[in-house]
């Protein structure tokens, strides 16, 4: 009788031990999360379980089936790897200084029956880098010939090529289709081709490599255009009266930069700067190559003066030159009253450093800049008009000045 109260104790109990077992099962109560980490960093997985037990954990590595470690035990010769457990609740593999070789999947594992497991992705990116070898360097291309800048980089993800010009400058892309030009601030793409290029589109090109992983790097890359010298003189014939300082100027354009000079007439040497005469080489644009004014200032203007002076511009491209015929106008002689640089008076033309001129006639000093464009230099047919036999302009002196306005006053 007691064996058979026992036997039913037993079944009754049994379900509830069944229960009780299955109750403390190990099981993984959060997803193991994939990972993006920046190549050269460290990365950690992380294994959420409860009620572990006696059952152990392992980590593989999906990609080559490699047991990286097995519960508290590296398996993986891999120096960089590593493991971690807090309260036998939080299990992590810890893989230091991240390679490429590194990206893939990985595995936490329970070792119950059948197997628990979870799994996540190591994905290792890679900033992009400019490849010199698949790259462009400086080009030079003679006006109206054509250019083709590549430009190659690496990285994880792949990059994204995008051109830009310096300063904020347009790109010009000229359809083979309908001839038409088109303009962009920024061109993507690996290849950017400059076809029957002209001397606006020369400078700095940057190739920009980007991938969404910081630093975005880029590529300066120079496009020197080549071409003759051009001049344009806005007054070739300038008239002045006696003793006033008249300034002549001629605009050239040439690239590589050309050697500028003047020329009296039936002369073959250049004019130097001298107590008589001043020379400029003025830069129109600060970002231009290829923009200049070249000036001569005659100052205290007499007969002897008269005649015709050449604005000379050379390059390994060519040559060209412009006339400008200075003669004389009735009007009140005014003497300028230059003062000898020996006297080192404090004279806004003379004396001062800016206006010691060298002797060189090849060396003008240095480049001045000048931002105005030369359109608001040049005037136009309809303003010059009842003053073509005065002179274009003075140097910039009170005496000059002093003369100009009594001339006004007499003429009035």
């Amino acid at each position: 009788m007691q064996l058979l109260m026992l036997i039913a104790l037993i079944l009754l109990i049994l379900p509830l031990l069944t229960e009780i077992g299955e109750a403390l099962s190990p099981e993984f109560v959060a997803p193991l999360k994939n990972q993006t980490v920046t190549i050269g960093r460290d990365a950690t997985f992380e294994c959420h379980i409860r009620n572990l037990g006696g059952y152990r954990i392992g980590w593989v590595y999906v990609n080559t089936r490699e047991i990286q470690a097995i519960h508290d035990h590296v398996i993986t010769p891999n120096p960089r790897v590593s493991v971690s457990q807090q309260n036998n609740k939080t299990w992590s593999l810890h893989i230091k200084e991240v390679e490429e070789r590194d990206r893939g999947l990985y595995m936490c594992q329970i070792n119950t029956d059948p197997m628990q497991d979870q799994m996540a992705y190591l994905n290792v990116v890679v900033p992009p880098d400019i490849v010199d070898d698949g790259t462009s360097s400086d080009q030079n291309v003679n006006e109206g010939g054509n250019v083709w800048l590549t430009c190659k980089a690496k990285g994880f993800p792949k990059p994204t090529i995008t051109w830009k010009r310096e300063h904020g400058d347009e790109i010009s892309i000229k359809d083979s289709s309908d001839m038409k030009i088109h303009k962009y601030k920024s061109y993507p793409g690996e290849t950017l081709n400059l076809t029957k290029i002209s001397r606006s589109e020369m400078g700095a090109y940057f190739c920009i490599a980007a991938n969404g992983v910081q630093p975005t790097v880029s590529k300066r890359i120079i496009v020197n255009v080549h071409f003759p010298p051009q001049i344009q003189v806005p007054n070739q014939l300038v008239g002045a009266p006696e003793g006033t300082d008249v300034t002549l100027e001629c605009y050239v354009e040439a690239h590589p930069k050309s050697i500028n000079y003047w020329l009296r007439e039936n002369s073959n040497v250049p004019v130097v700067p001298s107590e008589k005469y001043k020379v400029e080489l003025i830069q129109l644009k600060n970002q231009s190559q290829f923009e200049f004014k070249l000036t001569l200032c005659i100052r205290n203007f007499q007969k002897e003066d008269v005649g015709s002076y050449q604005c000379v511009a050379k390059n390994s491209m060519g040559e060209m030159e412009s006339n400008i015929r200075i003669y004389q106008i009735s009007g009140p002689t005014i003497r300028s009253n230059t003062v000898s640089l020996e006297d080192g008076l404090d004279s806004p033309d003379v004396g001062s450093e800016k206006d010691v001129e060298s002797n060189n006639i090849w060396d003008y000093g240095p480049v001045q800049t000048d931002d105005k464009t030369r359109n608001n230099r040049v005037r136009k047919p309809e303003d010059q008009r009842g003053d073509e036999n005065l002179s274009s302009a003075y140097c910039s002196s009170p005496l000059a000045l002093l003369s100009l306005t009594l001339l006004a006053r007499f003429l009035l």
